[in-house]
């Protein structure tokens, strides 16, 4: 398509018509593909040097050939279970990189250590070696897989984009154990056939870490008198369990589906009160647009205003796609290459959020910054919902927990899903009166609707272009909001005189109905948040939230504590 632009430059796109691209995912899919390729091949790398400088140089190459089988055999199953190729399966492979060559790595170094011990030949000690290895080297492998295997059976969003990883990482750790008993000793056979080996000797293979290991390990080997040590060492390790899962909650180790991700753009989400006039949402747009120009960062954005912008996977899952009407808004923010900045896209979001947020409260406007996630996208970061039998009582409860957020340390863009109230005005026709003047009703409406939205009355054709060009009726922007204009409007009755809309209807004024939204055929209101600071991840906002919540008794009309779910939605709503 880019190309195909370039060609048409000068010939059907003349000069001074300046062509952008402000999304290009191909290219982006590219980069990331090639990245993880080079990191696949770097772990390899890193691997066979640890061998090298271990074992030796022939022992490398041995493994250096295991891992290339293992990993060709993998993306042919991978292929044939109907993956393909992406950033998900590359990245399972990276993942399982370190575990993928354990098994020959076992294999070659217990071959090295006979080859050291000597008394036999070659072809002797491979059987040896590999049936000493082969119980515990199997047993480890399907532990790993079985620790593996059931997160390709989580469900929803998640579920698709998980599975690569536990089922491609356990077809490979299966077939590089095959290849570890197969590949591995035939290999070993012949690249080690020439080497010299050792007579017996009793102090073979004792150097190195053997004085370390001998002196801590053989101690608790020691049948009864070894008792006490291994306790103490069971002791150990279960303090060290404890103390490392204490760290997440002591906020030394910050937990995290995933971490932040070095993207080329971001969105701004602006939500004006309901009823606001496009000219209204135009002019905050143009506002934050003026803000956004100054970031050096930024090299173009684009607005949309009174519609969504072109869809993304974000867009998809938060339902961005069905935003319509003059209260909406939306700004596409495209970013330099990460190459040629240094601060990261989310330090830009981060630095951008509160001016952008101070432009929007001048207008009472919701402006929200949504950064494009790292994996499956949902709906918000912190999503509370909120069931009830009597919506306004949710809506009420929700108003309720949102303050809550918004006092709650570090939470950002929070939002609910209740419409502000907006007025309307409601044209109520005299038909009686109507009928007597020669109207009916339906030729009054079409005649409001006309002025108001507009209507083709006609075509003009010409030899000059393609398509007719529509003659259409539409009152000006201007008279649209003057409800005398509208009233003035003649409508010509049955017997052809014109009477005035004024003579047969009047006008009141009322309020706009609300969304009511369901999940699983339940009302609900949503709350919606994120969270940004020195932690920056959602958990720990939500236990945060969840504790004020349990104690703060947010409704007393209800005369009950609002019970919290985390998983599920209520038996008895």
């Amino acid at each position: 398509m880019i190309k195909r632009l370039e060609q048409l430059k000068g010939i059907f796109i003349p000069d001074g018509v300046e062509v952008t691209v402000t999304r290009d995912y191909g290219a982006t899919a590219n980069d990331k593909a090639l990245t993880l390729i080079q990191k696949l091949f770097f772990a390899t790398g890193v691997v066979v040097l640890l061998v090298l400088f271990t074992l030796g140089f022939r022992e490398a190459i041995i493994v250096g050939v295991a891992i290339a089988v293992t990993l060709a055999l993998t993306l042919f199953a991978s292929w044939a279970w109907g993956f393909t190729l992406n950033r998900v399966s590359l990245f399972a492979l990276i993942f399982s990189i370190g575990i993928l060559v354990d098994d020959a790595i076992v294999v070659v170094e217990n071959i090295h250590r006979h080859i050291l011990l000597g008394g036999k030949s070659l072809a002797e000690a491979i059987p040896i070696a590999v049936d000493e290895v082969g119980g515990p080297t199997i047993l480890a492998t399907f532990a790993v897989v079985a620790a593996l295997l059931p997160m390709a059976f989580v469900t929803g969003l998640m579920g698709p984009y998980m599975a690569p990883i536990p089922i491609n990482a356990s077809i490979g750790m299966i077939i590089s154990l095959a290849v570890a008993f197969i590949v591995t000793p035939w290999l070993t056979l012949k690249i080690l056939k020439n080497k010299n080996h050792h007579a017996p000797d009793d102090d073979a293979g004792k150097g190195g870490l053997y004085p370390l290991f001998n002196t801590l390990i053989r101690p608790m080997l020691n049948g009864k008198q070894g008792r006490s040590k291994r306790g103490l060492l069971t002791l150990g390790i279960l303090i060290l369990i404890v103390g490392s899962v204490g760290l997440a909650g002591i906020k030394l180790v910050v937990l995290k589906m995933l971490p932040f991700d070095n993207k080329s753009e971001f969105q701004i989400i602006v939500d004006m009160p309901e009823g606001s006039s496009l000219e209204q949402s135009a002019r905050v747009l143009a506002e934050l647009g003026e803000y956004i120009a100054t970031v050096p960062e930024v090299t173009d954005y684009q607005s949309y205003i009174g519609t969504a912008a072109p869809i993304n996977f974000n867009g998809l899952v938060r339902q961005y796609y069905l935003r319509d009407g003059s209260s909406v808004g939306d700004i596409q923010v495209n970013l330099r290459d990460k190459s040629l900045r240094q601060r990261k896209s989310h330090e830009i979001a981060l630095a951008v959020r509160e001016p952008l947020q101070t432009i929007g409260k001048k207008y009472a406007a919701n402006v929200k910054i949504v950064e494009v996630p790292p994996g499956p996208p949902v709906q918000a970061p912190l999503v509370a919902e909120v069931y009830g039998i009597d919506y306004q009582g949710q809506i009420q409860v929700a108003k309720s927990i949102r303050e809550v957020f918004e006092t709650t340390t570090d939470i950002i863009d929070t939002d609910d899903s209740v419409e502000s109230p907006a007025s309307k005005w409601i044209i109520k026709v005299d038909r009686q009166k109507a009928a007597i003047l020669g109207l009916d009703q339906a030729s009054i409406a079409d005649a409001i609707a006309t002025a108001l939205r507009g209507s083709d009355v006609s075509y003009l054709h010409s030899e000059n272009v393609k398509f007719p060009v529509p003659l259409r009726l539409e009152f000006s922007t201007a008279d649209k909001a003057d409800m005398a204009k509208i009233l003035s409007l003649k409508l010509r009755s049955s017997n052809n005189v014109m009477v005035p809309l004024s003579e047969v209807a009047g006008i009141s004024k009322g309020s706009s109905e609300y969304s009511i939204y369901h999940k699983d055929l339940l009302p609900v209101v949503f709350v919606t948040g994120d969270m940004a600071g020195d932690l920056d991840s959602p958990l720990y906002g939500m236990f945060d939230i969840m504790a004020k919540l349990n104690k703060d008794n947010l409704s007393p009309a209800l005369h009950t504590r609002i019970e919290q779910y985390l998983i599920n939605q209520p038996e008895n709503p």
